[in-house]
């Protein structure tokens, strides 16, 4: 039955390439010396201390790409307060250039087979900018947009999962959701929606396993 299933993405890491994963782009884009940035995340844990903090629980995600901005603005010669201002300078004029390929082929899958997407993201427009959301590619074919940069409910908080239920319309044993931070799985995992924990540095697993629980 058409649209009787869904697929509920994350935005930062699994919609998109990760900024670890662009450096090559932002240092092109900044005119700065190849090699400038050296944090990479998840893809070398011991490069990026402030990372293995985030994960500890230490500071908020927020809190790790607020102190990135600063510092990458700082080596530009400017004063960046804020996310978005970071992806509009380093790489926001080219939103294809982000896509993951493999996030392109499954929603493209999932829309051919007649099921239903959606975005539950914490910072989708906090990030990356209303404009830079409105020219990113594919887009246009989310059924659904739940983003806490205006319901002020972020994940893990179990009313953020409920809300997208909701305007999707659709019981929760019919949904998948996908995302690449382990509290957000958490979360996903105290109101039984079925899940997949994205490893952004094995991209392809993620989406593949997603795909096989929707029966695609």
């Amino acid at each position: 039955m058409t649209g009787d299933r869904a697929l509920i993405l994350d935005f930062g890491g699994v919609v998109t390439r990760t900024l670890f994963e662009t450096h090559d782009i932002t240092e092109r884009t900044l005119g700065l010396p190849p090699g400038s940035l050296t944090w990479r995340g998840p893809f070398d844990p011991s490069s990026d201390p402030l990372w293995v903090a985030m994960h500890n629980r230490e500071i908020t995600e927020r809190d790790y790409w607020l102190a990135r901005t600063g510092e990458v603005g700082r080596m530009v010669g400017e004063e960046w307060n804020e996310m978005q201002t970071f992806v509009r300078r380093a790489r926001g004029a080219e939103p294809e250039l982000v896509l993951r390929p493999e996030a392109r082929d499954a929603i493209l899958q999932v829309k051919a087979a007649g099921l239903k997407l959606a975005i539950l993201s914490n910072e989708l427009d906090l990030f990356y900018g209303v404009e830079f959301r409105r020219r990113f590619p594919l887009i246009e074919l989310f059924d659904v947009i739940v983003d806490a940069t205006y319901t002020k409910i972020l994940k893990p908080d179990p009313r953020a999962y409920e809300l997208v239920l909701s305007e999707l319309a659709l019981p929760r044993e019919a949904c998948v959701f996908v995302d690449d931070q382990k509290k957000n799985i958490e979360g996903a995992e105290a109101v039984r929606l079925p899940h997949v924990h994205f490893d952004v540095t094995q991209p392809a697993e993620g989406y593949a396993r997603a795909l096989a629980m929707l029966g695609l």
